[in-house]
Order: C-alpha cells, then sequence, then structure tokens
C-alpha cells in the first residue's frame, strides 16, 4: 500500500490522500501507475503534489475525470507493482510482506505473528497475536527488535524489554452476588389411571431447578 484516499478535491477528480510510502515523491510522478487494492485497473497519475497546507498529497488520475468519479475511491487503498529488488532499499519491507510473519522470542519460543501495521508518526508498529501473551504491539525498533527477516520468516524479539506478560487467568469474584436459586414445582403423579394421586393428602413435592448463578467465563 503507498496511500489511502482521504477525500475529494475540486471538480476535475482529484484526490487527497494519506501517504503510506516513505518515499513519495519518487511514488507519486506524473506517468506512475497506481491500483485500487484488490483491483486490475490502473490508475495513472496524471499530476501530482505535496499539500502545502497540510498532511498528504494530492493526485489527478488521467483515468478519473470528475469529482462524481473521484468519489467512488474515497477511503480506498491504493498500491503499486511490487518489485522489491528494484524499489526497495537493503534492509526495508513491504507491509505485506511483513503481515503474516512468525515473532519469536530469544529463547525460540513462539509468540505469534504479525497480524496487522499501524503507523504513529515516522514509526511502524507491529500487531502481534495468536500466541501465549495475546495480542500485543510490537514497535519497528533496534531496542525491541533482534532480528528482522520477513522474507525468510522470522522475527526474534526481546520478551523483557517488551516486558510483556502472561495473561492472568479470569478467577471467581467471591464478592459478587450469586443469582437465587430456580425451584420448580412438578405436577402429582398418578399411581395408576383412575386412582388419586400418590400425594393427593400432602404438599406438592418440589425439585431444586438448575443453579443458574453466574460462573466465570
Amino acid at each position: 500500500m503507498v496511500a489511502l484516499v482521504r477525500g475529494v478535491h475540486g471538480l476535475r477528480g482529484a484526490v487527497r490522500v494519506e501517504v503510506l510510502t516513505d518515499h513519495p515523491s519518487d511514488r507519486f510522478v506524473p506517468g506512475a501507475v497506481l491500483y485500487r487494492e484488490g483491483d486490475t485497473h490502473p490508475l495513472t497519475i496524471a499530476a501530482a503534489e505535496a499539500i502545502a497546507d497540510g498532511p498528504g498529497w494530492r493526485l489527478r488520475f488521467r483515468e478519473v475525470g470528475s469529482r462524481e468519479a473521484a468519489d467512488t475511491l474515497r477511503e480506498r487503498y491504493l498500491e503499486a507493482l511490487v518489485r522489491p529488488d528494484q524499489d526497495l532499499a537493503r534492509g526495508t519491507y513491504y507491509w505485506h510482506e511483513v503481515i503474516g510473519t512468525s515473532v519469536r522470542g530469544l529463547d525460540g519460543s513462539e509468540l505469534g505473528m504479525v497480524q496487522d501495521i499501524y503507523r504513529v508518526a515516522e514509526n511502524e508498529v507491529f500487531i502481534v497475536g495468536g500466541g501465549p501473551f495475546g495480542s500485543f504491539d510490537l514497535p519497528a525498533v533496534r531496542s525491541f527488535i533482534r532480528i528482522f527477516a520477513p522474507r525468510r520468516g522470522e522475527i526474534v524479539v526481546d520478551v523483557e524489554a517488551l516486558d510483556l506478560r502472561l495473561p492472568r487467568p479470569r478467577t471467581p469474584d467471591p464478592d459478587r452476588p450469586r443469582a437465587p436459586r430456580r425451584r420448580t414445582r412438578t405436577r402429582p403423579v398418578l399411581s395408576s389411571p383412575g386412582e388419586a394421586p400418590a400425594n393427593s393428602g400432602g404438599d406438592v413435592p418440589e425439585i431444586s431447578g438448575e443453579d443458574v448463578s453466574p460462573s466465570p467465563s
């Protein structure tokens, strides 16, 4: 992903995008081709400029000539053809290459896998889940990540530096009030056809209902 369309500008089909690439000046140039996420129809950049009074860039595509057409791009991700050997410097990766990568501790223990990524200022944060520590955020900084090799499926982190703790098991709260027990009355049982009920002279027997007091989930 290189951009997320946030809005429409003017009547000629220009859009305002949130930048998701580290090199917008190289990526957003006239003649460059982008694609809607999951779509094979090209969007050829006709004009591009950084927004002077705010974040993001303003793009206009040859294939999008009206405000109505541009509005169909709103909140859509834009992506470019991936050419890792040509587009990226050594040691850098696309987000889709990182998502799904296994994460392990220094001792080799499995901690889960990268499920999503978000950006805080200029830094990426990986959301790791599916392991013993549940879901946790992994900032992409050297103090936490010791080995970062998504293309061979390996991310090794320092668990102590991240201060990860196993989730506590949920236990019943002894101070939590319990719901009253239900009691259900039964009908008298007939001894045989034509005879009086077996308990016709006494109290109707009762049976305890199922305990419906809340239990810890």
